[in-house]
């Protein structure tokens, strides 16, 4: 939950450490963005660096690493150390979220894997949300810095169950460590990462967008190549995504996460520009959704045992469909929240069904010693598919937005309407200047938003079709748990 939440929690405080910092709006987005980037790069050599020296020895380090990166970020007196502190606590983060769900995958029996691996899915998903929400009632009642106080405190927690109750285990290789793999890896991450995060601002076209994706792909490429040649040491066995497990978990996950992302990152700007709402008030409208994916989390591995892996993840995806044609349907500016509600609970429900069939899936494809591996490939997928989501849906939102604004510009001051098109903050922001027109301006702009958004949506649709077919045709393969349990556990095994 403190690493999940530490993803988008600063965002409520953009405007406190610009005016604290004297930072510009820059400075201010790599200060969040670094932490994802630093996470992301590192997740899957420090998956397996724990594999091997020990799971819950890389989880304590990992905490302290945390913890500590979150007291200094804190107390950071300048940009240049709150830059710092995110770097050590993404560095921290990837050295938590792969053991996580390593130490849930080899130390779980076979028959309590699913439900451990609902209650991990459910918490990471809600419980970011849940996160999101304290750390916004945090920057309303108290101080922005007060927001680093939540990570310590449940790094405290983790570290006391932890030392309690966490079992260490750890996997002989009989093969040295793929430090050129890792390398290449990190690169290949940051490289595409970096394009998804600046793209936006910077420009698709831009020198640094391109040289960034450039090097990106060509790192993809040679990791590739470099773990076919590295073969049973290499440290992702490639040619494992041939197996529809680990494909098919993979794709939705990607799938997924963006969705979600990508309605998060529309869903604010619905709640405060066009129905006026704090960030607290917008952050606790997300708690449906959490809660409904937390419970479904916790209902999907009961609904695999009866219909199977396949089934369920279908199932999931047609739902999360089904929510994205309810909000692009019924989503208006007259309706306010209501008219989202159903969409959100149907998303929220979606989810939680979808992601933990999928975890497993993943996990399931790699063998024991490489379940730091394992976990951590589930996660980069989970923050390259909020990545994508974020730019890809964003960017349809913003494009549906400036394509309907211009026809209801009509009499608006000329300032005012050049502002107006930049975006609708932009325009909540000039309408105050504008007499009259300003009530014109601000519908215009709430209607032009809900036009985006609705865009957006059946695009979201569209994806969400296609997956389902994917899953359908190409998921994993439909067994039940109470069918695995009649097989004898070499079938078992070779059937996974």
């Amino acid at each position: 939950m403190a690493v999940i939440a530490s993803v988008s929690g600063l965002n409520v405080a953009q405007t406190h450490m610009a005016v604290e910092f004297g930072a510009s709006q820059s400075t201010v987005l790599w200060i969040i963005n670094i932490y994802t980037l630093a996470l992301a790069a590192l997740l899957l050599p420090l998956g397996a660096i724990g594999d091997r020296l020990g799971r819950k020895s890389m989880l304590i380090a990992g905490l302290g690493v945390f913890g500590a990166a979150h007291v200094v970020a804190g107390l950071a007196p300048t940009a240049e150390v709150m830059l710092a502190a995110r770097v050590a606590s993404g560095i921290g983060a990837a050295m938590i979220m792969p053991i996580t769900l390593a130490v849930i995958t080899s130390t779980f029996p076979e028959d309590q894997r699913g439900k451990a691996i609902g209650v991990w899915t459910g918490v990471a998903g809600g419980g970011g949300i849940l996160g999101m929400f304290l750390s916004a009632l945090l920057v309303d009642v108290a101080d922005w810095r007060w927001l680093f106080a939540l990570p310590v405190a449940l790094v405290l927690v983790a570290l006391v169950i932890t030392l309690k109750s966490v079992p260490n285990s750890r996997e002989k290789s009989a093969h040295r460590f793929d430090t050129v793999g890792a390398l290449v890896s990190t690169v290949a991450v940051v490289g595409l990462i970096f394009v998804l995060q600046e793209g936006p601002d910077r420009g698709w076209t831009a020198p640094a967008t391109l040289a960034s994706l450039a090097v990106g792909l060509i790192a993809t490429v040679g990791f590739v190549a470099w773990e076919l040649h590295r073969r049973d040491a290499s440290l992702l066995d490639v040619r494992l995504f041939r197996e529809r497990g680990l494909a098919g978990g993979s794709v939705m996950l990607l799938v997924v996460f963006g969705v979600q992302a990508g309605i998060g990152v529309v869903l604010f700007p619905f709640f405060q520009a066009v129905l006026g709402w704090s960030g607290l008030l917008s952050t606790a409208a997300l708690m449906p959704m959490a809660v409904m994916m937390m419970i479904a989390s916790g209902l999907a591995p009961r609904l695999t045992a009866r219909i199977g892996s396949r089934s369920t993840m279908a199932t999931g995806v047609a739902l999360a469909g089904v929510a994205l044609a309810l909000m692009a349907l019924f989503v208006s500016v007259d309706g306010g929240y209501l008219s989202i509600l159903p969409g959100l609970l149907a998303m929220g429900l979606g989810m939680g069904l979808s992601m933990t069939p999928s975890t497993e899936a993943i996990t399931g494809s790699l063998s024991r010693e490489k379940q730091g591996v394992a976990s951590a490939l589930n996660d980069v997928t989970r923050e390259f598919g909020t990545a994508l989501g974020v730019a890809l849906l964003g960017a349809l939102v913003s494009a549906g937005y400036r394509s309907t604004i211009d026809d209801r510009l009509h009499g608006i001051p000329q300032g005012a309407a050049d502002t107006a098109r930049e975006g609708i903050a932009n325009a909540v922001a000039a309408a105050g200047g504008t007499g009259t027109h300003a009530q014109d301006l601000l519908h215009a702009a709430q209607q032009s938003f809900v036009d985006g958004w609705q865009q957006a949506m059946w695009a979201g649709v569209a994806v969400m079709g296609a997956l389902f077919l994917y899953i359908a045709l190409r998921g994993p393969t439909n067994t039940t748990h109470a069918a695995e349990d009649e097989t004898k556990p070499t079938e078992a095994v070779t059937a996974r």
